[in-house]
């Protein structure tokens, strides 16, 4: 299995960056390297690909056991490194379920297993970073 990207230069320290899928998005350096404050650093991006990769494995799971979500959130709060390579060194992440008659074992499950065992993202950071989670629900 492989994918692809491709990083073009635009002006400055802006970039495009293109994936396999077709998709865009922007990054950009911060304004010590010439950035104007106009995208997300790519750290930043690294930490929202990880975001994202474990909140498409929670909803997914969370649908297949029916649950009535009616929303999820994740926030991550990481730490880096202060040398170089300024790698993550902690990335805490707080999954907030929003729904209907949640259950705590069902949620902290598909958490879990997405922490574990799916989530690719966050296997890669775990070579550096210590990872933990906690897990929130809001019944409505």
């Amino acid at each position: 299995m492989s994918t692809t990207a491709k990083i073009s230069w635009v002006d400055g320290a802006l970039f495009v960056a293109e994936g396999g899928s077709g998709h865009t998005i922007t990054m950009g350096g911060a304004p010590d390297v010439g950035g104007r404050n106009l995208a997300s650093r790519p750290m930043e991006v690294m930490l929202m690909g990880m975001g994202g990769c474990t909140a498409i494995d929670v909803v997914s799971m969370l649908r297949k056991q029916r649950q009535d979500i009616e929303g999820v959130e994740v926030s991550l709060v990481a730490e880096r490194a202060d040398d170089h390579p300024k790698v993550f060194t902690e990335v805490k992440l707080v999954y907030t379920v929003r729904g209907r008659k949640l259950s705590r074992p069902l949620i902290e499950r598909a958490v879990g297993l997405s922490d574990e065992k799916y989530c690719s993202a966050t296997a890669m950071f775990k070579k550096t970073a210590k990872v933990t989670h906690e897990v929130v629900l809001v019944e409505i």
